[in-house]
């Protein structure tokens, strides 16, 4: 019977560093990827949102690779390039957020998790838009529908995301050491999902320690009911939250989605679930349809109308080819690298996610990825699930307990006992990159486990009591401070060429594509609706 409790020992995860630190290849460790993808929503001096379209000057969102809008045309995302050393990361990033400042004109970028000031209406949100090629109407029509299923409000929620993989060296000498039977692709797919059990199991530690929306604005919530407490007439909170965004306020899950049980135990366990969510018709969505007056409104009525539109807070990813689905390409090649989603923006960073929080965020994935994983059965799933949604609303709460394996354990005990184990993995990284950021990124975290008041989520209330400010007026102190950061660097005259001739670049290719677009949308939906039922029908 396979095992389905959580080891209490280091002793698999040292032996595995030990492994990669001893032999010829001990520098594996320093070759794996590190990409971020951050959201910030466009707003106006007053905390509005924009609803300007995203500038010409940023180029395509549909084809720019490092510039792009997420669910509305207001919500710009920034992407870097996957680089070895994070530090090049944000650097990438940074450069990115002076490129943006140059052309918003009078705007700014809204450094908060939670969205400002909405417009008074849902509807009055833009869906961004990708121009007229069948993929850019595909992706639009998508929008559209995720507006119908969950409406358009909790879609203008933004955040961090780290993209993580180690070098495929590292997999290579634990395949090798473990005498493993599988071969080399399926090997690395199981340790990513081991890497993906024991995050789901524990990164309710990363909502402590960097959750940083325990407040909304009042009207962010459309006069639906709620049990937050009231900070101020425009402000709503929790006294002990760390994220609202990902508690079930924000990404609320509907019906469809709650029922949705992700199999992490085996590649094939998670591709199925996904690929039945992706084909199974759903009846509140077949109720709503796929076209209202020959306008198309949802890509299909099924569970989900795409792998991505599965809310998590970390997915397995393989980048795919032109056209591909990101399950084919999970089918075809296998786990290439995690994308964990559930980071708040840092509302006291620049750039939404400091190097501390990196390399701390480096020490613990590595122990999630080397560390033994038990299995995830349902009953573990769910309290996982409950752990993490504890410590989104109540996680600074005096003596929080949590529950493992059926039984109630003080938060802090436990966080203390996984960050001795992130604590090895940083003495080892440090020893291989030399100094010691990764073990002073481990102590700061420790520090806001001895004092809760050093955690940000305890900084935001306590800046808004002692400035007697609301959320927005916070949010927009902040955003300001950022946006006169960034202006007050501009690029030289080579970057700003170089991103000017990027742009220009990605706007050309959109042009070239609706300039050779084949074929009706209709057909294209079709195809695309039947490639996936095709691919993995059971």
């Amino acid at each position: 019977m396979p095992n389905t409790t959580p080891p209490r020992t280091t002793d698999a995860l040292l032996h595995r560093l030990s492994v990669l630190t001893s032999g010829p290849q001990r520098g594996a460790l320093t070759r794996g990827l590190r990409g971020i993808e951050k959201e910030s929503l466009r707003v106006t001096h007053d905390g509005q949102l924009a609803l300007t379209p995203h500038p010409r000057a940023l180029g395509s969102a549909l084809t720019h690779p490092s510039l792009t809008t997420d669910y509305s045309e207001a919500l710009l995302e920034l992407i870097t390039p996957a680089e070895q050393d994070v530090q090049t990361t944000l650097d990438k990033l940074d450069t990115l957020h002076r490129y943006v400042y140059a052309e918003l004109g009078d705007e700014i970028l809204w450094n908060q998790s939670m969205p400002g000031l909405l417009p008074d209406s849902d509807d009055g949100i833009p869906i961004a838009h990708y121009g007229t090629s069948n993929i850019g109407r595909l992706k639009y029509v998508y929008r559209v529908g995720l507006a119908l299923r969950y409406g358009r409000t909790m879609q203008c929620i933004a955040g961090v995301h780290y993209n993580y993989s180690l070098s495929e060296d590292v997999w290579r000498l634990l395949h090798a050491d473990q005498q493993s039977t599988a071969n080399a692709v399926d090997f690395q797919s199981e340790r990513y999902l081991a890497l993906i059990r024991n995050f789901r199991r524990t990164c309710w530690l990363l909502m402590y320690l960097f959750g940083a929306s325990p407040a909304l604005d009042r009207r962010f919530l459309r006069d639906r009911k709620h049990t937050l407490d009231t900070f101020d007439a425009d402000t709503l909170y929790r006294p002990y939250a760390t994220s609202l965004r990902m508690s079930d306020l924000g990404y609320s899950n509907t019906t469809a989605q709650a029922a949705l049980h992700a199999d992490y135990d085996t590649l094939p366990g998670y591709l199925d679930a996904l690929a039945k969510a992706v084909s199974q018709p759903y009846p509140a969505y077949e109720a709503i349809g796929t076209q209202r007056d020959g306008e198309w409104v949802q890509i299909n009525t099924n569970v989900l109308q795409i792998e991505n539109e599965f809310y998590s807070t970390i997915r397995p990813k393989r980048v795919t080819y032109p056209g591909e689905r990101p399950l084919h390409a999970l089918a075809a090649r296998g786990v290439q690298y995690v994308e964990v989603r559930c980071m708040d923006i840092d509302p006291f960073e620049p750039r939404g996610i400091s190097l501390e929080t990196a390399r701390f965020l480096d020490a613990y994935l590595l122990v999630c990825a080397l560390d033994d994983s038990a299995l995830l059965p349902p009953q573990a799933y769910v309290e996982a699930n409950q752990n993490f949604g504890s410590v989104t609303q109540e996680g600074r709460k005096p003596g929080l307990e949590l529950t493992r394996e059926g039984r109630a354990v003080a938060m802090t005990d436990w966080a203390n006992e996984l960050l001795g184990k992130i604590d090895a993995a940083a003495a080892t990284l440090d020893a291989l990159h030399g100094g010691d950021a990764h073990a002073r990124a481990v102590a700061a975290q420790r520090a806001k486990l001895a004092d809760v008041s050093l955690t940000p989520s305890a900084r935001v209330l306590q800046i808004m009591r002692d400035k007697q400010q609301s959320f927005l007026a916070f949010g927009l102190e902040q955003s300001e401070a950022h946006a006169a950061y960034f202006r007050s660097r501009p690029l030289d005259a080579a970057e700003t060429q170089a991103f000017t001739e990027l742009s220009a670049r990605s706007l050309a290719e959109q042009a070239q594509l609706e300039r050779e677009e084949v074929g009706s949308f209709d057909a294209f939906v079709a195809a695309y609706r039947a490639y996936t039922l095709n691919r993995f029908s059971v």
